[in-house]
């Protein structure tokens, strides 16, 4: 692995972690009303903390995609994940809550279980699928699925509704990754005229914007806690299934490696789990009271 895509990645994931933190704390005070409406981009953008969150989480996906440049998806989704574990720092030092047993035993799964993967798959590159059929069938089963899981959100609101949109935006957020691989690669090729002449940037600019109004829905609606384990899994997930699935990432196939890669994956998400659900992670408004009014903070 190279050490360059290591730093980039992880340095990339400490961004998002404390953008999402700081999106969340301005989030939480948007008004219902604006719950999966573009307007609520237009009010929190108001606020100076979250624009602080975005700041971050451009910056986060800036390194992130030079990273993707320089690796495979397969290898540096996995390090995106990460980002958890910068957010409940940041959680800590806000609510001074302890790490203790959860906070441990999720950081060492999710650090062995990102480790586990990398190591048995030794995610490398290949040769990307030219056929147009298996681009669109693999990213319209994920962007289908999004879109599923965001109509039953809508309908379930406050229950349900913030892990399911986080679910959804991490879909889109995968596919967002691969995609600016390919407008990485397109670049590299033939300049900027090759760029803007397919239409993978575009892709990545509308998925950013749908995943921004899903994320800040979930963060409005619910404490970090509910909604940032399901956006950090799912996020991964998908980019390695579009990484393997068209963009010619290999990983190891024998059958040791694939219950390491197995096993490696699940741990991410078990430790994710239980550092998103860690008392330090920021708890919310109460939505039991009438929303207020954003101010800026």
């Amino acid at each position: 692995m190279s050490v360059l895509v290591l730093i980039l990645a992880v340095s990339a994931a400490c961004c998002l972690g404390f953008g999402f933190v700081l999106q969340q704390n301005a989030a939480r005070q948007a008004p219902l009303s604006d719950f999966l409406s573009p307007r609520l981009l237009l009010d929190l953008v108001k606020v100076p903390r979250w624009l602080g969150g975005i700041a971050l989480m451009v910056v986060g996906m800036a390194l992130g995609a030079i990273a993707l440049g320089q690796g495979e998806v397969s290898l540096v989704e996995p390090l995106l994940a990460t980002n958890l574990l910068f957010a409940l720092a940041l959680s800590r030092r806000q609510t001074k809550q302890p790490l203790g047993r959860q906070g441990w035993a999720g950081l060492l799964l999710l650090a062995g279980g990102v480790t586990a993967f990398i190591v048995a798959g030794e995610p490398r590159g290949g040769t990307a699928v030219t056929d147009p059929f298996r681009h669109w069938l693999i990213i319209g089963a994920m962007i289908g699925l999004a879109l599923l899981l965001t109509t039953y959100a809508k309908r379930s609101r406050l229950s349900a509704g913030p892990v399911l949109l986080a679910l959804a935006a991490g879909l889109l957020y995968g596919v967002q990754d691969a995609l600016t691989r390919v407008s990485g690669q397109r670049f590299s090729a033939g300049g900027l005229a090759e760029l803007l002449t397919g239409w993978q940037p575009y892709a990545v600019l509308a998925l950013g914007v749908t995943g921004l109004v899903l994320v800040q829905s979930a963060f409005e609606t619910a404490p970090l806690r509910m909604s940032l384990p399901a956006l950090t899994a799912a996020q991964p997930i998908a980019g390695i299934v579009c990484g393997v699935g068209f963009l010619g990432d290999r990983l190891r196939t024998d059958t040791g490696a694939l219950t390491w890669e197995a096993l490696g994956l699940a741990a991410v998400v078990t430790g994710i789990v239980l550092l998103g659900m860690h008392p330090a992670m920021p708890r919310g408004a109460a939505r039991s009271e009438p929303a207020r009014d954003l101010q800026p903070s």
